[in-house]
């Protein structure tokens, strides 16, 4: 089930003030023509992904094709992988796509904390829309953390070509790559141990939640 603190306003505390740019929802990300293999949500492979609902973050530029490392992981193609809790950037994805999932990974033994990444984005634990501000700040998409609420007027609404940031008064997590972000163990079949954010597959049901991606498609 989801993170038992769930309050009419928000899941984290009001977020410092935001910037007129950044904050306003990933202003300024450099624009792709039209990206060739967006991440599918649901079906696909690694090699070849297929055009149905997708999770992503139109209009953000390509990556060169990092080799792995471990503190950048990558794997061949279009979708981020899970391996024993890490998280594995696509080779083919948006360089920011990259950067905002190797955040993820820095942050995924850290514990669930009430306003955790709200003062800081460099926090000692995270709640659900201080993860997401984290990932979406390293990305450069964002210049301020944001809490569940402000989520629903970030960016545009709808899913985006890699990254969907999905949200409610009560609880926001990211879907990036074909992959989740989210403090919640709802839909995990295998959930890694503790709290706090993890990586996490796709969730099928997102009803109750307002999708919003990066401007910039």
């Amino acid at each position: 089930m989801r993170v038992p603190i769930l309050i009419a306003s928000g899941c984290a505390v009001l977020a410092l003030g935001s910037s007129p740019a950044l904050a306003a929802g990933g202003a300024g990300v450099s624009t792709a023509s039209s990206p060739a293999k967006p991440a599918a949500k649901q079906a696909g492979t690694a090699s070849s992904p297929v055009a149905l609902s997708t999770s992503g973050g139109a209009g953000v530029g390509f990556g060169p094709g990092p080799r792995s490392t471990p503190t950048h992981p990558v794997v061949p193609g279009y979708r981020a992988k899970i391996i024993r809790g890490v998280a594995y950037a696509p080779a083919s994805a948006p360089i920011q796509v990259q950067r905002a999932i190797w955040a993820g990974d820095r942050i995924r033994h850290k514990p669930y904390i009430y306003g955790g990444g709200h003062g800081s984005f460099n926090d000692v634990g995270y709640d659900c829309s201080g993860s997401v501000s984290y990932m979406l700040h390293a990305a450069g998409l964002l210049s301020t953390p944001f809490d569940s609420s402000e989520f629903m007027s970030w960016g545009n609404g709808g899913l985006g070509h890699w990254i969907t940031v999905y949200t409610n008064p009560g609880h926001a997590f990211i879907e990036i790559a074909g992959i989740r972000l989210d403090t919640s163990a709802e839909g995990d079949p295998h959930p890694a141990p503790g709290s706090g954010p993890r990586f996490r597959p796709l969730l099928s049901d997102t009803s109750g939640f307002e999708a919003r991606h990066p401007t910039g498609s």
